[in-house]
């Protein structure tokens, strides 16, 4: 596979084509240089990108690998949403809950026979809620990357925010492979610890009755230097390279879907309850 160098930040240079009618161009999205949010968004990545540690990220896998810390319906972790705002994202400044919504609709209306994939949109940024179970921003939210070896040249800011991570002084960790075996999948890759990993956890734990995509979906949309940046394709398996179409068409709309036109979920939430009873009903475990 050819894998092309797109530069510090590649989805500035990926814009898929995709009718969202938002008002807001492409090429304004994901711009980390200038913005009225910029600062809050460096500082939350400088934290991040000196905290996530093969250690630290081992410690959260096992503090919440079990996901025995609340008991929830996706209703009610939806609603928790309603308090939370990304602080590491230059494009929204208002709480998470409406960006779910935002997805989910805009896969329904260009998928409208894939019903599994509406509600991914929805549940993809779930484990956010790990902010409300006390952890910092830096440990929830932004692109996710690889620990245990070298951070490759399209991880956001990664030339600004790494200098005081001790994991950088490590050269097994700083080598190409680091940890890892040449195309061992990313399955077995320690990935920074954030929502992505928790709510595929959450999934799991929780048997959602849903194809292989949507786990993908859920675990690496915020790896853009992997689905955007094509970075870090030597760590990836012949079943990643499979199901890495599928996070690109995701990306699409949970990048191009942001905008202040923001949907009632009042409206919305008898069809999306509908398939929340199909695919993963009841009490869940966080």
């Amino acid at each position: 596979m050819k894998v092309v160098n797109l530069g510090c930040d590649p989805s500035e240079v990926y814009r898929p084509d995709i009718d969202l009618q938002n008002g807001k161009p492409k090429e304004d999205f994901r711009n980390f240089r200038e913005g009225p949010l910029v600062e809050r968004v460096f500082h939350t990545y400088l934290l991040m990108h000196t905290h996530q540690t093969v250690e630290f990220v081992k410690r959260k896998n096992k503090e919440y690998g079990g996901c025995s810390h609340r008991q929830m319906t996706v209703m009610e972790t939806l609603d928790l949403l309603d308090t939370v705002v990304d602080e590491s994202d230059p494009d929204v400044d208002f709480p998470n809950s409406y960006h779910a919504y935002q997805t989910a609709e805009g896969i329904r209306k260009a998928h409208p026979d894939k019903d599994w994939f509406h509600l991914i949109g929805l549940l993809h940024d779930m484990g956010k809620i790990l902010l409300v179970l006390g952890e910092p921003q830096w440990a929830v939210v932004g692109d996710t990357f690889p620990v245990g070896c070298k951070v490759q040249d399209s991880v956001v800011l990664r030339d600004s925010t790494f200098h005081d991570n001790p994991d950088t002084r490590n050269p097994i960790y700083n080598s190409k492979y680091g940890i890892y075996q040449p195309n061992c999948g990313l399955e077995n890759v320690l990935m920074s610890w954030g929502h992505d990993e928790y709510m595929y956890k959450v999934m799991k734990q929780n048997n959602f009755a849903m194809p292989q995509e949507a786990f993908y979906m859920v675990r690496f949309h915020s790896f853009y230097p992997w689905h955007t940046g094509g970075d870090y394709m030597h760590l990836c398996n012949e079943e990643d390279l499979r199901m890495l179409p599928w996070v690109k068409e995701f990306n699409k709309f949970d990048l191009y879907t942001k905008c202040e036109d923001l949907p009632d979920p009042q409206d919305l939430k008898t069809y999306y309850q509908s398939l929340i009873d199909k695919y993963c009903p009841g009490k869940l475990r966080w």
